[in-house]
C-alpha cells in the first residue's frame, strides 16, 4: 500500500470523525435526545430540560470534552463506580506509555528505517509504507543497536507504569472495600453442591450442617428455587400493569366489559395463594444453592475459602456476589454440571474461532491488489482507477472487518450465559476474556499471517518457526493496522459518543410508535466490547513501535479521543448497576505482559532475520526479566484482588460492633437476597373492572367488596379504560395474571 492510500483512509475516517462530534455537540442538546445522551444522570437527578427554541443548542461546541477532561477521579469513581476507573487507567497507562514510544520511534527508529538502505527515494506520498518498517533495514546493519536500545527503554518503562498502575488500582480497591455504605455481599457466602437427603429438606441441611460446624459466627439462611423462567414471567407482569395504570381515565363500554367483581377478589385470592405457597410448599422447589449469611465479615470470609468437607464438590462456598449483582437466572444450576458446560463453551469458543478464518482469509485478500485481481477478475476494468485502489485497498478492507466483528459480542457472551454464571458481573468479565482471546487470535495471529486459508496453514504447521514467521510478516501488514486503527478506532469512538442505535430507536419510538419513554431502563457500560478493543490496540502498538513505528500517531489520536469520550460516556450516559471491584485490571496486566514478550520475542526474530547476533543476545535477557517482573507482581499485588485482606475486615468489624451498626447491618440480610422482589411489589387489586360509579359507591356503602383495601383506598383508583382499547375484555387480563399464579403452582410440584 502507498501513503496516498493511507492517506485516503486516514481523510475518510477524519471527515467521519469531524462530522459525528459536530453532530453529537448539536444532538445532545436536544430536549428531545436527554434520554440517549444523558440517561444516567436523568435516572438518578430526574430533571427534564426546557422545550423552548434556543439558537444555541443548533451550534456545535466543544463544552463537553472540557467538563469530561474536568472530572476528576473521584468525581470519576462516585459516579460509575471502580471499574470505571480502571478502565480509565488503562487508557492514561496507554497515552504514557505510547507517547514515550513515539517520541523515541517516530524521531529515532523512523529514520534508521526509511534510510535503512542506499535506494533512490521517491516523493513521500508515492512512497510505499513498507519501506518506512524495520523492513527497510540491511542485513547486519550496525543500527540494529538503536532498535534494541529502544526495546529495552520501552518495556522497562511499561513494566515502571504497569507496576504504579497495578499499586494504586489495589489502594483503590481496599478503599472501595471499607466504603461507607457496607457492603452485604461480604457477609454472605454462596453454597453450591449441597448434598440432599431423603428425610429432610435443602433448608434443613443447610441449617443442620453451619449450625453444627461453624455455630459461633453462622446466623441464617436463604435457599434458591428453581424458578427463573417463572421469575421473568412475574416481571413481566408487573410491568405490564404500570404500563396499564398511566392510560387516561376513561369509561369503558359497560355492556362488554362485565362488572362483577367476584372475578376480581378470585384473582387476588388466587394471587395470595400462590405467594403464600411460594414461601410454605417450597420443598419440592429447593435446590442444591443456598445463600448463607454470617455474623462477621471475617466469618464469612473464613467460611468461603476453608474447604468444607473430604469431598471438594460437595458444600462448596464462595463469597456471595452483590444483591443487585445475583444471576437468578443461572445461579440454581447443579454445581456437578458448571464444569460440562464450561467445556462445552470453549469448544464452541473455538469451533467459532476457526469459522471466522473464512472471512478473515477474505478480507486479508482484498488489502493486495495482485491477490484481488486473480480472485475477481471482473473487477480489473475497475481498479484501474488510481482512487479506485486507494479505496479498495486502503479503506475497504477494515470496513468489512469491522462489520463481521459485530457478530462477535453477542456470541461470547451467549457462551459466557450458557457456562452458569452466578453473578452479572462474572458473565460480562467472562464474555470480555473470550471476546479479547478472539480478537487478539483472529485479529492480530491469523489475520497477519496471511490473506489465504493455505498460506495460514503452512505457517502453523511448523510451531518453531512462528517468531520468524512474524518477524517477516508484521513490517509488510502494518499497512492493515494502520487502517484498521482508523476505522476500528477512530470511526467507532465516534459512533460511541453520537449511540446511533440509540439515537434511532428514540426517534422511532417517540415521533412514530408514541411510546411513553421508560425512565427505569438506562443501559451498562459494555466492558466486555471495549476492554478488548482498547488491550488489542495497546498489543498492535507494543508490537509495531519497533518494527513499523508510523502506527503510533494513529494510536495516540485514538486513545486521546477514547479518554475523553469514554470519561463523557460514563458520566453522562451509563448507569453502574454492578462492580467487579477493579477485576478487569488483572486482564489489562496480563495482556500488558503478554504484548510485551510477544514484542521481545518478534523482535528476536527479525534481529536473527537481519544477522545481528548481539541485539539478539540481548534481547532474551529482556525477555526473562519482564517475565520475572510479572512474577513478581503476581505474588505481591494480585492476591489482593482474589479476596480481601482479613486484617480490613476485622477492624471493620469492630467499627460497627462498637458503633452499633451490625445490628441494622443483620436487619438489612434478611431483605437483601430477595429472589422474588417484584411478586411482593405487583398488586392484583389495582387491576379492577370498569363499572359505573352508582354502582361502586353502592358496594362501598352495603360492605359487598371483599378487596382487602377500603373504600377509602379504592375511591382514587384509576378504570383500566383508554380510548384505544375500547372492547378490551378486562377479565381475560385477570385470567393470565391467575395463569402466572397456575405456573407458580406447577414449579412448586415439580411438574413443569
Amino acid at each position: 500500500m502507498k501513503i496516498s492510500a493511507l492517506l485516503t483512509s486516514a481523510g475518510i475516517n477524519i471527515g467521519l470523525c469531524v462530522l459525528f462530534l459536530s453532530l453529537y455537540s448539536i444532538l445532545r442538546k436536544q430536549p428531545a435526545n436527554i434520554r440517549v445522551y444523558f440517561g444516567r444522570r436523568i435516572a438518578e437527578e430526574h430533571s427534564l430540560l426546557r422545550e423552548a427554541f434556543i439558537l444555541e443548542r443548533f451550534v456545535p461546541s466543544a463544552g463537553w470534552i472540557v467538563k469530561a477532561l474536568q472530572c476528576t477521579e473521584e468525581e470519576l469513581l462516585a459516579a460509575a463506580g471502580l471499574d470505571a476507573v480502571v478502565f480509565n487507567r488503562m487508557l492514561v497507562f496507554s497515552i504514557r506509555i505510547f507517547s514515550l514510544a513515539a517520541l523515541l520511534c517516530i524521531s529515532i527508529i523512523l529514520p534508521l528505517n526509511y534510510f535503512g538502505q542506499n535506494i533512490h527515494h521517491l516523493q513521500i506520498h508515492s512512497e510505499q509504507l513498507d519501506i518506512f518498517t524495520i523492513g527497510n533495514v540491511q542485513v547486519r546493519s550496525r543500527w540494529l543497536w538503536v532498535h534494541c536500545i529502544v526495546l529495552y527503554i520501552i518495556s522497562g518503562v511499561a513494566c515502571l507504569l504497569l507496576y504504579l498502575e497495578y499499586k494504586h488500582i489495589a489502594k483503590l480497591r481496599l478503599i472501595h472495600l471499607k466504603r461507607e455504605t457496607p457492603s452485604l455481599g461480604q457477609f454472605t457466602v454462596l453454597v453450591r453442591g449441597i448434598p440432599k437427603t431423603t428425610k429432610e429438606s435443602c433448608s434443613s441441611d443447610v441449617d443442620d450442617f453451619f449450625t453444627k460446624y461453624h455455630a459461633s459466627i453462622y446466623l441464617f439462611h436463604q435457599v434458591v428455587y428453581k424458578a427463573g423462567k417463572v421469575q421473568k414471567i412475574m416481571t413481566s407482569a408487573k410491568k405490564a400493569c404500570r404500563k396499564l395504570e398511566d392510560f387516561t381515565v376513561t369509561m369503558v363500554d359497560h355492556i362488554v366489559l362485565p362488572n362483577d367483581e367476584v372475578v376480581e377478589n378470585r384473582g387476588e385470592d388466587d394471587l395470595n395463594d400462590s405467594i403464600s405457597n411460594t414461601d410454605n410448599n417450597t420443598d419440592n422447589e429447593e435446590c442444591a444453592v443456598a445463600f448463607v449469611f454470617f455474623k462477621t465479615r471475617y466469618g464469612a470470609l473464613v467460611a468461603s475459602d476453608v474447604l468444607q468437607t473430604s469431598n471438594p464438590t460437595k458444600w462448596v462456598t464462595d463469597l456471595a456476589p452483590e444483591p443487585n449483582d445475583v444471576y437468578w437466572s443461572k445461579i440454581w444450576l447443579p454445581y456437578n454440571q458448571l464444569w460440562i458446560r464450561q467445556i462445552a463453551t470453549l469448544l464452541g469458543s473455538i469451533v467459532f474461532m476457526l469459522l471466522f478464518l473464512i472471512p478473515v482469509a477474505f478480507i486479508q485478500g482484498l488489502s493486495e491488489l495482485e491477490q484481488l485481481q486473480q480472485k475477481l477478475p471482473f473487477l480489473n476494468g475497475l481498479l484501474t482507477k488510481p482512487y479506485m485502489i486507494q479505496l479498495v485497498t486502503g479503506y475497504l478492507p477494515s470496513v468489512i472487518l469491522q462489520i463481521f466483528l459485530y457478530s462477535v459480542a453477542p456470541i461470547m457472551m451467549l457462551f459466557s450465559t450458557l457456562e452458569g454464571p452466578t453473578s452479572h458481573s462474572e458473565r460480562k468479565r467472562s464474555a470480555c476474556c473470550k471476546v479479547l482471546y478472539f480478537m487478539i487470535w483472529n485479529l492480530f495471529f491469523v489475520n497477519l499471517v496471511s490473506g489465504t486459508v493455505l498460506k495460514q496453514l503452512n505457517f502453523f504447521s511448523s510451531p518453531k518457526e512462528i517468531p520468524l514467521q512474524l518477524a517477516r510478516v508484521i513490517p509488510g501488514q502494518a499497512t492493515f493496522l494502520i487502517t484498521y486503527v482508523l476505522t476500528s478506532g477512530w470511526a467507532s469512538l465516534s459512533s460511541e459518543l453520537m449511540q446511533l442505535f440509540a439515537l434511532i430507536w428514540n426517534f422511532i419510538s417517540k415521533y412514530i410508535l408514541r411510546i411513553k419513554e421508560d425512565t427505569e431502563f438506562v443501559p451498562s457500560f459494555p466492558y466486555h466490547t471495549e476492554v478488548p478493543k482498547v488491550l488489542l490496540f495497546g498489543l498492535l502498538g507494543f508490537t509495531c513501535s519497533v518494527l513499523a513505528p508510523l502506527i503510533l500517531p494513529f494510536l495516540l489520536v485514538y486513545f486521546f479521543l477514547g479518554y475523553v469520550v469514554y470519561r463523557n460516556q460514563l458520566l453522562n450516559v451509563y448507569r453502574t448497576r454492578y462492580d467487579t471491584g477493579g477485576l478487569y485490571w488483572p486482564i489489562a496486566h496480563n495482556t500488558v505482559i503478554f504484548s510485551l514478550v510477544l514484542t521481545q520475542i518478534i523482535c528476536l526474530g527479525v534481529f536473527g532475520l537481519k544477522v545481528s547476533p548481539v541485539a539478539a543476545g540481548f534481547t532474551i535477557p529482556l525477555i526473562i526479566l519482564t517475565l520475572l517482573f510479572n512474577q513478581y507482581c503476581r505474588k505481591r499485588l494480585l492476591p489482593l484482588f482474589k479476596t480481601f485482606p482479613a486484617q480490613d475486615l476485622v477492624d471493620m468489624d469492630r467499627e460497627d460492633e462498637q458503633s452499633g451498626k451490625m445490628e441494622h447491618i443483620h436487619h438489612q440480610l434478611h431483605t437483601a437476597y430477595c429472589q422474588f422482589p417484584d411478586t411482593e411489589e405487583m398488586q392484583l387489586e389495582k387491576i379492577r373492572i370498569a363499572g359505573n360509579d352508582k354502582d361502586d359507591e353502592e358496594r362501598c356503602s352495603s360492605g359487598e367488596s371483599n378487596s382487602k383495601e377500603t373504600c377509602e383506598e379504592r375511591q382514587p383508583r384509576k378504570d383500566l379504560s383508554h380510548p384505544t382499547l375500547k372492547g378490551l375484555p378486562v377479565n381475560r387480563l385477570q385470567n393470565a395474571i391467575r395463569s402466572i399464579t397456575f405456573l407458580i403452582r406447577l414449579q412448586k410440584r415439580g411438574l413443569s
